[in-house]
């Protein structure tokens, strides 16, 4: 994997003592109503406290941050990312203080690539993170002097482009000194002429655990004469709870205050498990825009949606931000401004064709089926698996095809398939076609080696990476691995594979792109887990039943 130069998402170390008491203290009531005006010109702008398109439509961004600009040479990036359903990309700049500027033609490509590919752009200068603290970052006033720098780029993209002024631009160092930096970096920008919406991360490394985006986000907000301000919350360990998530949202939402989850994660980390269904489902039910990190690239691989910027490569966080319950394949809305659906849409897609299965192994099939046809446009397609008068959803696609994968072998199934779109309506179903797995392979003894090694240990957690090896003459296709620990470490989070755990025993089910291995050619399962104090790796492995060498 590619190493990434984005600083690792940190809360406070003390977080884990002080934050329930912090918390506890919120007031749905803390924040006053909103009253600034909404502005009179087109484009993006926020209106009663929800940011809404040039034309009044809701806008409501299902997106992913890109990481634009350690990786520039990842130009397929955007197709890629709009392939899977999103309506937004947040794209990361550099000023020039930290790392090399993003100049004008470039970010003029990155805009062109955005409207070429009907995605909402959110510019952001990440040389800001974690200012206070880090030593190495750079000011918000030194971020407004690029985006002045870049006027004659952004000005009459305010249909397209959503001005993130600095991301996380105050450690956990004072915090409460990222106020007045923050209002005067907006004036400036006003002052330079800009209209756009403007969109301002919180401090503690953007997860305000303290509370001072909140408790001045009122003021903040006042300070913006034209009113087109978007607050950004990270949502990363901070988050471990459902009432933690909900009570921050619901407090901007109570006082009109508009708000975006600007990053989330869901992998557990060493400080803690993000809660991301409550982000997700919470976001759905408020109206709430979210963007998740990130597409590809990190240092920690954990958070990367796509392996390798491989879209057919897609992480278990990839699934499920793309396909999971509230994620973007099931609830995202294209922008009205490159002609998607306006809230009178009322007419459902055509049924889908019955879908035709290829590529059937022991845990997976292929699906393919003919495309439906709707008035405007269909969004996606919503795979499900029948079972006499009941179904139940497996797979989402943007596409008119998917791999269902976790199936288990010598086994029939039924599926069938729904279209959408982007307004919400649902197609008739499709007709069935029946799907029996293979029975499966056995790895014979001696053509399989397995490597174990842990990458990162901090108090109560751990990060390990498993490789097989396919030391044979024949390919392997799907495969069960099998080991055991000795110290009472789990498992909490798994790429490559998933996982399950009774007691010490492991079992591990390949995921569609680790299910073949080739003669000679390995494949790699990443993991985190908790541990004690004692961290041994597991004596022996088995791959589909058969002893496997040690590596």
């Amino acid at each position: 994997m590619r190493t990434a130069r984005h600083p690792a998402k940190r809360p406070a170390s003390v977080i884990l003592t002080v934050l329930a008491t912090l918390l506890g203290f919120l007031s749905l009531g803390a924040l006053a109503p909103a009253h600034a005006a909404p502005a009179a010109g087109t484009g993006l702008h926020i209106s009663d406290g929800q940011l809404v398109e040039g034309n009044g439509n809701d806008f409501i961004m299902r997106g992913v941050n890109h990481a634009h600009t350690w990786y520039p040479g990842e130009t397929q990036s955007l197709a890629d990312i709009k392939a899977t359903g999103a309506n937004t990309v947040r794209v990361v700049l550099s000023d020039g203080y930290r790392w090399s500027e993003n100049g004008p033609d470039d970010v003029a490509a990155v805009i062109a690539d955005c409207k070429a590919n009907r995605l909402i752009c959110v510019l952001e200068v990440h040389d800001t993170t974690g200012y206070g603290e880090d030593s190495a970052a750079g000011t918000l006033d030194h971020a407004a002097d690029y985006w002045i720098s870049l006027k004659d780029v952004l000005q009459g993209q305010e249909d397209y482009v959503v001005i993130n002024i600095g991301n996380e631009p105050w450690g956990n160092t004072d915090p409460a000194g990222w106020t007045a930096p923050t209002t005067a970096a907006i004036k400036k920008l006003r002052a330079a002429g800009f209209a756009h919406t403007i969109m301002v991360d919180a401090p503690n490394w953007g997860q305000d655990w303290q509370n001072v985006m909140r408790d001045n986000a009122q003021a903040v907000y006042d300070a913006d004469t034209t009113g087109n301000l978007l607050f950004s919350i990270h949502m990363y360990s901070v988050y471990n709870t459902a009432q933690k998530v909900t009570d921050y949202l619901n407090t901007f939402v109570d006082a009109g205050l508009p708000l975006v989850i600007g990053e989330f994660g869901g992998p557990a980390d060493q400080y803690g498990d993000p809660d991301e269904d409550t982000m997700m489902s919470e976001a759905q039910r408020l109206g709430l825009g979210w963007i998740a990190w990130s597409w590809s690239g990190n240092t920690d691989p954990i958070l990367d949606l796509a392996i390798g910027f491989d879209p057919a490569q897609l992480s278990s966080w990839g699934e499920r931000i793309f396909h999971g319950a509230n994620g973007i394949a099931e609830t995202s809305v294209e922008a009205t401004v490159y002609g998607g659906p306006a809230e009178e849409d009322t007419e459902a897609p055509t049924a889908p064709g019955t879908p035709a299965a290829s590529a059937v192994t022991d845990t997976s099939a292929t699906l393919t089926w003919a495309a439906s046809s709707d008035n405007v446009a269909v969004a996606g397609y919503d795979v499900v698996r029948v079972s006499g008068g009941t179904e139940t959803r497996v797979a989402s696609s943007a596409t008119t095809g998917v791999t269902v994968t976790g199936l288990t072998a010598d086994t029939a199934y039924s599926f069938a398939v729904y279209a959408r779109d982007a307004a919400g309506n649902r197609s008739a179903r499709s007709a069935a076609v029946n799907v029996t797995t293979d029975e499966g392979t056995t790895t014979p003894a001696g053509s399989c080696s397995v490597g174990y090694k842990v990458v990162g240990q901090w108090p109560g957690g751990f990060q390990g990476e498993i490789t097989i090896r396919n030391t044979g003459t024949a390919a392997i296709d799907g495969w069960t691995l099998g080991f055991a620990f000795a110290n009472g470490q789990t498992i909490s989070n798994m790429w490559g594979g998933t996982p399950t755990q009774s007691g010490g025993s492991v079992s591990v089910a390949p995921a569609s792109y680790t299910s073949t291995i080739a003669p000679g050619s390995s494949v790699t399962v990443g993991f985190t887990g908790s541990q004690s104090g004692t961290n041994a790796a597991p004596a022996a492995f088995t791959l589909s039943g058969a002893a496997c060498a040690a590596a």
